[in-house]
């Protein structure tokens, strides 16, 4: 049985954040083209679930996960 992997925290500098944009900031992807494909085809979850919006507001705490890499939103 492996370990999931460690959850990075992402200082973000304020209060909220939209999926795209932290997805970008924290390194998981570099190209909003890239961020757009794998959330429309689900492969990036929010706390756990799929989330097929780029626009979706995130809040210090909730945890986004895409390829076995997890960051966690930090102010």
């Amino acid at each position: 049985m492996t370990e999931p992997a460690p959850i990075e925290d992402v200082p973000i500098g304020g209060d909220g954040i939209r999926l795209g944009q932290f997805l970008k900031f924290a390194g998981l992807l570099d190209s909003g083209g890239n961020v757009k494909e794998a959330i429309i085809d689900g492969y990036v979850t929010v706390n756990g679930e799929v989330d097929r919006r780029r626009g979706r507001q995130l809040q210090l705490g909730d945890v986004v996960t895409f390829e076995g890499r997890s960051v966690r939103v930090c102010p």
